[in-house]
């Protein structure tokens, strides 16, 4: 039953974590919301649409499912690199979360009197290798850690709600750059989330179903049948759409929250349950090339490397540069690779007219946004 709603979890959870590292400094900027909104519209939907399409088309896991898929569009094994960019993204974003997370838990020791005398970057470290450990779990931690990040968001509610002025200012490049890093980022366009869920309940549904006296090859050729026929992507990706919506806009009025010491502690221990099914999701991308043992030591060697040497304002340059690679070689793919007949099959559209809106907007709009976007990164780190 965990496993069917891992999809729901993650969409609900990336808002509240990434949202403080892609706000500008004033959360009353209209212009920036407005434009977070247009970015969730234009460049965000399309491609969970894309994500859950080959979900759907693959039955496999991003790595797995791009490799059959390169092979059936008889495409460039390039593309396959989407299935490794996933797995890099997954394990910068944990990095990311698990650095704020050592040292708001080191704030707030400090405040009651508690803090060991560690470094932060020693604390990052340890809460990396029990986020590991915690990823044997699989999927288990998700609703713990949610419930613990909710519970500290409640008890910042007794210090009273933030009081935001809301202004107009100027757009510029910077400004759209973080709005759309905001937009992929905190809804997991392209980290393959949605697809590697997609792929856990397909999973459990073969194991389910799968008949007496049927081999395994044949079982999943069933079910890829069946399949085929019934899973349409609008079914999962527009209520995963309006929840990040729903939940980016507490995230937005919640980052302004001071969270009592106790609060902290049960939020940032919520955060660290759910780094850890994101190292699960790495390491079983991994584990299709290099078998689970070697993946979990690849994920602990790398996620300890990032959280002890690497500065987390480097870490939110490295999250927005691979995540965007990411999800540029997902348009492109999906654009202009995969034969139209299977995409349709998979979007399964009410009319030809969305299917062509999407199709506009996965081969043209994104590469367009996301280039620009770039631009507005790199002008703003050169300044």
């Amino acid at each position: 039953m965990m496993v069917r709603y891992a999809s729901y979890f993650m969409a609900a959870l990336l808002p509240l974590l990434l949202f403080r590292w892609f706000t500008p400094t004033s959360i009353g900027e209209i212009d920036f919301w407005l434009l977070w909104l247009f970015a969730m519209v234009l460049v965000s939907l399309p491609v969970i649409y894309a994500e859950i399409a080959l979900a759907y088309r693959s039955i496999e896991a991003p790595l797995a499912g791009m490799q059959k898929l390169t092979r059936e569009a008889d495409a460039s094994p390039l593309w396959r690199s989407f299935g490794w960019l996933t797995a890099v993204v997954a394990i910068a974003i944990a990095a990311l979360v698990i650095s704020g997370a050592s040292s708001g838990l080191l704030s707030a020791l400090t405040e009651l009197n508690s803090a060991p005398s560690l470094p932060v970057f020693a604390v990052a470290g340890g809460l990396m290798v029990i986020a590991v450990l915690l990823s044997l779990l699989g999927v288990a931690p998700l609703p713990i850690g949610l419930g613990l990040m909710i519970v500290g968001l409640v008890m910042s509610l007794t210090n009273g709600l933030p009081q935001v002025e809301f202004a107009m200012t100027n757009i510029n490049l910077t400004e759209w750059a973080r709005a759309v890093a905001l937009a992929l980022v905190s809804v997991g366009a392209g980290t393959g989330l949605y697809w590697f869920g997609q792929h856990l309940v397909t999973k459990q549904t073969v194991t389910a179903v799968e008949p007496e006296g049927l081999t395994k090859s044949h079982s999943t050729k069933l079910h890829s049948t069946k399949a085929s026929r019934t899973y349409h992507a609008a079914k999962l990706v527009l209520p995963i759409w309006v929840l990040q919506l729903v939940v980016g806009a507490v995230a937005l009025f919640s980052s302004g929250l001071t969270m009592p010491p106790i609060g902290q502690l049960l939020y940032h221990a919520g955060v660290l349950f759910v780094a850890s099914y994101l190292l699960y999701y790495s390491a079983q991308q991994l584990a299709h090339k290099f078998g689970l043992v070697v993946s979990l030591v690849i994920t602990l060697i790398v996620g300890l490397l990032l959280v002890t040497i690497v500065p987390t304002t480097w870490l939110v340059g490295l999250l927005v540069i691979v995540s965007s690679i990411a999800v540029l070689v997902l348009s492109i793919f999906a654009g202009w690779h995969m034969k139209i007949s299977h995409l349709r099959k998979s979007l399964n559209f009410g009319s030809e007219a969305s299917y062509n809106l999407w199709r506009v907007a996965i081969r043209l709009i994104i590469p367009i946004a996301l280039i620009l976007a770039l631009i507005g990164w790199m002008m703003l780190w050169l300044s």
